[in-house]
């Protein structure tokens, strides 16, 4: 087994595709320290820079007064009246009846789809999900028909050929994807879902806090969705992720999704934090406001530079291609202070390896100017070398 280890680290490094862990210090602010020097940190899903903000600092520390963990799952004594205001609260943020907390977003789109899913029904998927909603379909044993990326088209020709072969039909996509940035055509998919009787399920994790209504995500003006997932460890600056949904599908879920009945529940804490975060969505709007405004200029500044850019949302990703030059050029912004994690395969496709430059709050326009002209030099600096 070792040597097959060996082989694989080996052949992963010589691709440009090793991953290695990296001791890091949140400074907040959009910056971090590592290796004993301070970065513009640009690889944080932290958009509205929440995570260091003092309000959920303070929510979690009154909280410890009640333990530092809560010590049993929801089902046994780890159900507590914070975790039924929070569900509550969820809720009425995602416009549903009902929601239920899970530890986090893979875990709950992982039990999710496997608890409502199973032999005899399909699922429909966007070809660029998230590998925890590829993972509970296949723990699911349903089968799997994945339409072209954000193609309402091609969702539609499946329907039409596939949907009334199998017992039951869930459509799922995300809302904000979270590599490339764009964003789904909802209200087709919605019709296509009542069209060929279909559940619904789309996952929010990086547009709630962000886009809608009081920052609730993009799910409520479409209608028509019938579980909507989401974390509170993005935009939200906590942890934890949620699924709201209809009354019946939460007692459900409580009774048949294996990741949320034998996990122990989330601490107190972490809960409280979550709370104060849903206050700040709605209390400070300006966040949301100005992330996404600097986000359409900062994508205006590097199409203007000649780079292939995605998305229509805080996630700007530039499509470099090869693995060892995202890696390269990832290498490059660190030595001038900016801290811009490279992503490559398997999760992206092959050929689209690209620096996935995430947004927040706190980073100025005056940065990200600063980031275009570095970003320009690199590439100049990479012909030079290959000329």
């Amino acid at each position: 087994m070792e040597r097959r280890i060996d082989a694989f680290l080996e052949k992963q490094a010589e691709g440009g595709l090793l991953r290695c862990l990296t001791e890091v210090f949140p400074l907040g602010g959009g910056k971090m320290l590592s290796g004993g020097r301070e970065y513009v940190n640009f690889s944080s899903n932290d958009y509205l820079g929440l995570s260091s903000h003092p309000a959920l600092a303070r929510a979690a520390a009154d909280a410890l007064s009640s333990g530092a963990g809560s010590s049993a799952s929801r089902l046994m004594s780890g159900s507590t009246q914070s975790h039924h205001i929070l569900e509550d609260r969820t809720a009425r943020f995602k416009g549903k009846p009902a929601s239920l907390v899970f530890n986090s977003g893979y875990q709950a789109n992982v039990g999710i789809i496997s608890a409502l899913c199973g032999k005899g029904d399909a699922v429909f998927s966007d070809r660029l999900n998230h590998a925890s909603i590829v993972d509970g379909i296949r723990l699911s044993g349903a089968r799997c028909f994945r339409f072209r990326h954000n193609d309402a088209g091609h969702l539609e020709e499946l329907l039409k050929r596939e949907r009334n072969k199998y017992r039951g039909a869930l459509i799922v996509t995300e809302t904000v994807f979270s590599m490339d940035g764009d964003i789904a055509p909802l209200e087709a998919i919605v019709r296509l879902k009542r069209a060929h009787d279909c559940v619904l399920m789309v996952d929010e994790a990086h547009a709630t806090g962000i886009f809608g209504k009081n920052g609730s995500g993009l799910a409520g003006p479409a209608g028509g969705v019938d579980i909507i997932m989401g974390t509170f460890s993005k935009a939200l600056g906590g942890f934890g992720a949620y699924a709201a949904t209809s009354a019946a599908v939460r007692d459900y879920l409580v009774n048949t999704c294996r990741s949320f009945i034998y996990s122990t529940s989330l601490p107190p804490s972490v809960i409280a934090a979550d709370l104060a975060a849903l206050d700040l969505v709605r209390r400070e709007p300006h966040r949301r406001e100005v992330l996404l405004a600097n986000a359409r200029y900062f994508r205006d500044k590097l199409k203007a530079k000649g780079f292939q850019v995605k998305g229509d949302s805080q996630i700007v990703p530039v499509i470099v291609g090869g693995n060892k030059e995202a890696v390269r050029l990832s290498e490059f912004l660190k030595g001038k202070g900016y801290w811009v994690t490279p992503v490559r395969p398997p999760t992206v496709p092959q050929g689209q390896a690209r620096l996935r430059i995430s947004l927040t709050f706190d980073h100025s326009k005056e940065v990200l100017e600063r980031l275009v002209r570095d970003m320009g030099e690199a590439v100049r600096a990479s012909w030079r070398r290959s000329a």
